[in-house]
């Protein structure tokens, strides 16, 4: 089953964002020599000759032999000689379209290449990955037109070179404010490899979901009351070309495709309310149909019309709290997922990652029955093609699955090629979205409890857990906006009913909160694809909680519109 979530939108971007990337001390490292000879002699050594299927691909054949051509004759007087460069090629191609209030806004097709050139100076143990140092990022030509390629890798390569011996000299003095050594080298190491995967098209008629979107929103009419309805199409297939001075070679594609839809009115208080379901699949095939679309939206505008009526949370209440499989899925990643990233931290910091779990390695993160697995080597489940799927990451190592968390103890992290305390290796996480420097990312986050339990026994569990403590009433959450509830409703003891409710948020929410006061997970695993810098995939069943605070927002309200909206009806 796929699931409906709350809308972010992806920008597609071709620049280097500056990224703050230098060795973790306890104190700094002082200065040493560009290259120990040993260091320098495994840096100059031949990398493996490219087989027949990497020359027969115009585009690995250009990156390959230019790359060659940099390794054997880039060096600048004074100036030590890289020990790695990496070549990325990104080929996105993207149809993009907006509807609002029933016709287009927006409609685009977008046809670009990237190249991002790493070079990296020093060695391994410590390096120029720091500030501009990350790599330079230019457009490709469109055509497979071999010289034109190389001419624009040689001079991006040129200008990464330079910089990347700016950027050592920068880092140097940086980590010279510091005592003590390095607790782990800068840059993985990894085993080189071939790997060409099929390039990946778009297979979609573009025509056909503008006119869904259209028709979507073109419901406005059946209700005076909306401020806004919007519906989004972005469909986008993107392949990636590496190669690097280790000898990878590796070609590798996806293809999203997404529909969002928007709406937004206003209760007779001013209270702002809004609902933006979207969904994501690997084809068209496993979105809603145009058919199925509509319908979709007419259940929309109808929960936004029972928001306005709804009455609003008044009361500080205190007590348990169920999620749906929907809501779960948002909680656990930002929660857990984001936390189990092995992000390095800044310079000077002892700390092993950048997130709340940074001291939690071999320690409690969740309840003894939750166990946490990253599996991008998954293709699909339970009939859903899952987007996190992949088979080597951005960097060129290959992915397995990882237990992350087993039994609610942190086991481990998912790291790229820049190590963190503890790990080393790279197991295969560093993701980047085209032009970007690539970062730990999940691939399939998959949440398993060992005591799974039907859906109607945990709420059968929440009105037996209201009941003991006196409350009147449970919460449940259907859906969320962020970590705040969207559709909040009211469970009575009495009789099991549900009350809608608005203006309803939760107060310390947090990962302490996740790990003490989860009490129960469901049997009802939802598949939830997930629109992003990268494609990922969040697995994850109802989940309930002892005890949350649910309090009324503190968000002051709009001020109502100071004049009616334009006359919808049809023209005479």
């Amino acid at each position: 089953m796929t699931r409906v979530k709350t809308n972010r939108r992806m920008v597609l971007a071709f620049t280097v964002a500056a990224i703050f990337s230098a060795s973790a001390f306890t104190a700094t490292a002082q200065d040493k020599p560009a290259a120990a000879p040993a260091a320098a002699a495994a840096a100059t050594k031949p990398a493996p000759k490219p087989s027949a299927a990497v020359l027969a691909d115009p585009l690995l054949k250009a990156m390959r032999e230019e790359l060659d051509r940099s390794r054997e004759h880039l060096k600048m007087d004074n100036v030590p000689a890289p020990y790695y460069i990496e070549y990325r090629l990104a080929d996105v191609n993207q149809y993009d379209a907006e509807a609002v209030f029933g016709a287009l806004r927006t409609d685009s097709h977008v046809h670009a290449r990237s190249i991002r050139v790493v070079v990296r100076v020093g060695d391994y143990k410590q390096d120029s990955y720091y500030g501009p140092g990350v790599g330079v990022v230019d457009f490709a030509p469109l055509e497979d037109d071999e010289a034109a390629l190389r001419r624009g890798l040689w001079l991006t390569t040129d200008r990464a070179y330079k910089i990347a011996n700016e950027a050592l000299a920068s880092k140097k003095a940086l980590l010279s404010q510091f005592t003590g050594e390095a607790q782990y080298e800068d840059f993985a190491k990894a085993e080189p490899f071939e790997s060409l995967l099929p390039i990946v098209n778009l297979n979609a008629e573009p025509d056909t979901w503008k006119k869904a979107i259209v028709a979507c929103t073109a419901l406005y009419t059946t209700d005076p009351k909306l401020e806004s309805l919007s519906g989004t199409m972005r469909f986008r297939a993107v392949n990636q070309y590496l190669v690097n001075t280790e000898g990878t070679s590796t070609r590798q594609g996806y293809a999203l495709y997404y529909i969002g839809l928007a709406g937004e009115t206003q209760a007779s208080d001013g209270m702002q309310l809004g609902r933006s379901p979207y969904f994501v699949a690997a084809s068209t095939a496993e979105l809603p149909a145009p058919a199925s679309l509509l319908d979709k939206t007419k259940e929309m505008l109808k929960t936004l019309s029972a928001l306005r009526e709804a009455p609003t949370v008044e009361e500080d209440y205190r007590g348990p709290v169920l999620f749906s499989n929907d809501a779960g899925t948002d909680i656990l990643q930002d929660m857990v997922g984001d936390n189990l990233l092995g992000i390095r931290p800044k310079p000077g910091d002892s700390a092993r990652t950048a997130g709340e779990f940074s001291s939690n390695y071999k320690s409690r993160v969740l309840p003894n029955f939750m166990t946490v697995t990253d599996d991008p080597t998954l293709k699909s489940f339970g009939g859903v093609t899952l987007v996190g799927n992949y088979v080597f990451d951005d960097e060129g190592v290959r992915v397995a699955p990882v237990e992350v968390i087993k039994e609610g103890i942190l086991a481990n992290y998912l790291v790229g090629r820049m190590p963190i305390r503890d790990f080393p290796a790279s197991n295969g996480h560093g993701r980047a979205a085209p032009g970007q420097p690539p970062s730990p990312e999940i691939g399939t986050l998959i949440f398993k409890s060992k005591n799974p339990v039907s859906a109607a026994d945990l709420k059968a569990k929440l009105i037996a857990m209201c009941k003991d403590n006196g409350n009147p009433y449970g919460y449940y959450v259907e859906t969320l906006s962020g970590v705040n509830p969207r559709l909040l409703y009211r469970v009575y003891v009495s009789d099991g009913h549900q009350e809608l409710v608005r203006g309803g948020e939760f107060n310390e929410l947090d990962t302490r909160t996740l790990r003490n006061n989860l009490v129960a997970a469901g049997d009802d695993l939802l598949v939830s694809n997930r629109e992003g810098a990268v494609p990922t995939t969040v697995i994850a069943p109802s989940i309930l909680f002892d005890e949350l605070e649910v309090k009324r927002t503190d968000k002051k309200n709009a001020k109502l519109p100071e004049y009616p909206a334009p006359d919808i009806s049809p023209a005479k």
